[in-house]
């Protein structure tokens, strides 16, 4: 699979005057596929921003290489700017323009008429707002009015830096169903979230970076599965007297509702069974504990939080 976003060793220093430098980015390996929703996942400081910045020419690393759509970015960008659409922070549109007119004066800067600015409306599911005043939108709208303006090229790929960020369960609704859309189409959309939940619900792919390194990447089941054990699930009726068999043989339980989370390695469930029906209180359910990406996440990135 041919990769679309290539970073090798890419560092990112900022040097003050005075006080010690800022390492933004640190030795940073990434590879993006092509095709599909690719998340980029960190805690806000982590170097996702500034990664996306070096990946579009607004900021110059200190040291490394970063190609995209198959040219270095430090000398070829101007060759595939045209094929790549971005959002990096909110988008700036004229508040006293409507929609569709903010896409008009857009599209001009490359030749693009109105067919293509009302067809990106209908996209992003905003042909019937498109003559209100962008002032009128709600945040949720004013993000659909931004990837409408990233598609009027109709881009083969998309980088939009935390789109979700600061909507409402229903603006953020909207966008996942937009990203996931865009990305089933064959183009290659590589979005910047710290919000875990819609990377897991959104993405095909994903990597997760501390601290200006990455840490893990891969498909998103992959990533799950390499994640730290976190315990089986078990169901038995009686809750208390399970919990003093296991407490007794040294494995640590807990109550979580109707079941117990039993914190073994799942190689070791057996011995849950045996110790359990020995002392005559059978199992009716053993399975286990689904991980989160949450879960991995918090792991990984344990040393940003403190």
């Amino acid at each position: 699979m041919a990769a679309v976003i290539e970073v090798e060793a890419l560092r990112k220093e900022y040097r003050r005057a005075r006080g010690p430098s800022t390492v933004a980015v640190d030795n940073l390996d990434l590879s993006v596929p092509e095709g599909g929703v690719f998340g980029f996942l960190g805690p806000n400081g982590s170097g996702k921003t500034t990664t996306i910045r070096c990946l579009l020419g607004l900021v110059r690393p200190s040291s490394g290489r970063a190609r995209m759509l198959g040219v270095d970015v430090a000398t070829g960008l101007p060759d595939v700017i045209s094929r790549v659409g971005s959002i990096v922070e909110t988008p700036a549109m004229f508040p006293n323009f409507s929609g569709r007119r903010n896409l008009l004066l857009l599209g001009r800067l490359h030749g693009i008429g109105a067919t293509a600015v009302d067809a990106a409306l209908e996209r992003v599911g905003l042909a019937e707002r498109g003559r209100d005043l962008v002032k009128t939108y709600s945040l949720g709208m004013k993000q659909r009015l931004g990837l409408a303006g990233t598609l009027l090229k109709d881009p083969a790929l998309l980088i939009l830096d935390e789109p979700a960020n600061g909507l409402d369960p229903a603006g953020i609704k909207e966008i996942r169903g937009l990203v996931r859309t865009l990305g089933a189409e064959g183009r290659t959309v590589f979005v910047s979230s710290h919000l875990l939940a819609e990377i897991q619900q959104t993405c095909d792919r994903v990597a997760i970076l501390s601290r200006g390194r990455c840490v893990a990447s891969g498909p998103v089941g992959d990533v799950l599965r390499a994640g730290r054990s976190v315990g089986v699930v078990a169901r038995v009726a009686d809750q208390r007297a399970a919990l003093r068999v296991l407490s007794a043989a040294g494995i640590a339980a807990t109550s979580e509702g109707d079941t117990l989370l039993v914190d073994v390695d799942r190689t070791a469930a057996a011995r849950v069974t045996q110790l359990l029906g020995e002392a005559g209180l059978w199992v009716s359910e053993l399975r286990p504990r689904e991980v989160s990406l949450e879960d991995v996440f918090l792991d990984l990135t344990a040393d940003d939080h403190g």
